[in-house]
């Protein structure tokens, strides 16, 4: 499904994946309804079309944007929602945000999407060997490469580990971090074991750092 920004979005079919924190030690169950993902993460050249901004510390079209935040990444959203004659997904005002769940435009993965869809009905840490499916510290030569250069998932989905970490809604435990976002994946500067389909990071959401992108996500619309 291509846009007027070029991201191509791949159907995820319904199911459930088994999210669990190191720290707490607690693991819970979600269920999912279908919805769609981006192919790869957000590039450069579709971050500037959308918004005219080039935000990111290396230089390149066709790269992942990164040193954005997960307010940029909401306004993107947005803004790519509303170029394409769609609902806009959130509701702004200043560091608030509020997600409205029966707008049909672009909005960042829940973080039990992003897993299930990373997963891709495999079980393991990874969905394949990690230098074949990721950049990461051990193969990326310290720097981001242009998605879609390393073997998908068997749903198709790019770059799901390594290259550039991903924002997704969610808090990430609001009682200990309060407004701190949920970060998936793992980047290119990240060792071995950073690259996994169940690591968690988190950050403030107007933090911004040069291994940090996101890609879009669309819930299917029912009649």
């Amino acid at each position: 499904m291509a846009t007027t920004a070029h991201i191509e979005l791949v159907p995820v079919p319904s199911g459930h994946v088994t999210l669990s924190d190191r720290r707490s030690q607690r693991s819970w169950t979600v269920e999912l309804a279908p919805f769609a993902l981006a192919l790869l993460p957000v590039t450069q050249e579709q971050y500037a079309r959308v918004t005219g901004e080039r935000p990111s510390s290396a230089r390149g079209d066709r790269l992942p944007v990164e040193t954005v935040s997960w307010q940029d990444a909401v306004l993107f959203c947005n803004a790519l929602s509303r170029e394409e004659g769609l609902t806009p997904v959130y509701g702004v005002d200043g560091e608030a945000v509020v997600r409205e769940t029966a707008a049909d435009g672009y909005r960042l993965p829940t973080e039990a999407e992003w897993e299930y869809a990373c997963r891709a009905g495999t079980s393991g840490p990874r969905y394949g060997p990690l230098d074949d499916i990721a950049w990461h510290r051990g193969n990326s030569g310290e720097r981001p490469h242009e998605p879609g250069g390393r073997l998908p998932n068997p749903w198709g989905l790019h770059d799901m580990l390594g290259n550039v970490w991903e924002w997704c809604w969610d808090l990430y435990d609001p009682e200990v971090y309060g407004t701190y976002r949920v970060l998936r994946g793992g980047g290119w500067f990240d060792e071995h074991w950073s690259c996994r389909a169940s690591v968690r990071r988190r950050s403030h959401p107007t933090f911004r750092v040069d291994d940090v992108g996101f890609r879009v996500a669309r819930s299917p619309m029912t009649s």
